[in-house]
């Protein structure tokens, strides 16, 4: 009998992703195993349940989908509790933001299910293809900046008219990881004469390669390289002084806004006080991509646009939802992307390595096993 994968329909409220698409499951049954689709699990990303049906999987509600499942994949992980049915020890993939949600991990322990955390996949080479963090933050990117551009009362870039000169809108990108570098990618192709800033003194180069202003504290360590896991981290108090001073003078000038800064099982870490708000002029946009993890800006709310000193904050929740039909295209390819990696023939299944396995394995045999949870 082959492997059941079940395919849950998103519960909460504004997701608009799925993690499986025609696509992704044609590719799962062609490996060898049985695919089934909560009915409804793809509408909000433009999938009707025809097109799942067509590639061969099975929709049905959640207890039919559920009924013996192996491997159930979501996007983000559901309560245990919703999850009666499946076969014992089964895998969940999604993604589970392990530090915010160690009730819900516990949970997953005690009901003897496998919590397999996505979003804690090791930034190795062979993972790159598997890594939900850096697809969706790099639709995130993108999004933020058209969501600046909306809510802007004036033109990006630089226009010559017979009426007079417009000039192009003033864009500062705050945090240059994946969704950064998109930000600035995306702003520079609208037209808008950007800068950026990071901790990370190697980021400059790649400041400098997509044709932005790198914005850096001169004479005072920051963080070489990359940091660890491809993030950065703490910084030292006379850096972060320097830092202030320097963007404090630099924010004044700008049009738009756009921080990114997140450092894993932390706040985010405070970059735009209200103070540095008031400078700007009014009708600028901030758009806080790390309003989830407690905001880069104070004065964002979470899920919320709100006027701060004539400027607007923009504090949408789960931006890459806001892409669905692309965000659910890349999350989708990802999972496939681990499952297959690791497929067994003999097996029938995936079998997970120790150097992945363990590093997003959260639960197992009842009971909570990752050391960064358990240590």
């Amino acid at each position: 009998m082959s492997l059941r994968i079940a395919v849950l329909h998103e519960t909460v409220a504004g997701e608009a992703r799925v993690a499986a698409t025609p696509e992704t499951v044609k590719k799962l049954i062609a490996l060898g195993a049985t695919l089934a689709v909560e009915r409804g699990a793809g509408a909000a990303a433009g999938i009707a349940d025809g097109d799942y049906e067509q590639v061969g999987a099975q929709v049905a509600d959640r207890s039919g989908v559920l009924a013996g499942a192996e491997i159930v994949l979501a996007v983000q992980a559901p309560e245990p509790a919703t999850l009666a049915g499946t076969a014992p020890g089964a895998w969940v993939v999604a993604a589970f933001d392990p530090f915010r949600r160690a009730e819900t991990v516990a949970a997953y322990g005690a009901a003897g299910l496998e919590a397999l955390a996505m979003d804690w996949m090791p930034r190795i080479t062979r993972a790159q293809s598997m890594d939900i963090l850096s697809s969706q933050s790099n639709l995130a990117g993108y999004k933020a900046v058209l969501e600046a551009a909306s809510a802007y009362g004036r033109a990006f870039p630089m226009m010559m008219t017979a009426a007079g000169t417009i000039p192009a809108a003033r864009v500062f990108v705050m945090g240059v990881g994946v969704a950064g570098l998109q930000a600035i990618a995306t702003a520079r192709r609208l037209g808008a004469q950007v800068s950026a800033t990071d901790v990370r003194s190697a980021t400059k180069e790649q400041i400098q390669s997509l044709g932005a202003k790198p914005i850096f504290v001169e004479g005072v360590a920051g963080i070489e390289g990359e940091g660890a896991g491809g993030y950065a981290g703490e910084t030292s108090e006379e850096y972060r002084r320097a830092q202030a001073e320097l963007v404090a003078g630099h924010i004044a000038k700008q049009d738009i806004v756009i921080t990114t800064a997140l450092i894993p099982g932390r706040p985010a870490p405070r970059l735009v006080t209200d103070a540095q708000v008031a400078t700007m002029r009014p009708g600028s946009v901030i758009v806080d991509l790390a309003v989830e993890a407690g905001g880069n800006v104070e004065g964002a709310v979470l899920g919320e646009v709100v006027q701060r000193h004539g400027v607007t904050i923009i504090g949408h929740r789960n931006m890459p939802s806001r892409l669905a039909a692309d965000a659910s295209a890349l999350f989708a390819r990802n999972l496939h992307n681990f499952l297959a990696a690791f497929w067994d023939k003999e097996a029938g299944r995936p079998v997970l390595d120790a150097e992945i396995g363990d590093a997003i394995r959260l639960t197992k045999g009842g009971q909570v096993v990752n050391p960064r949870l358990t240590s």
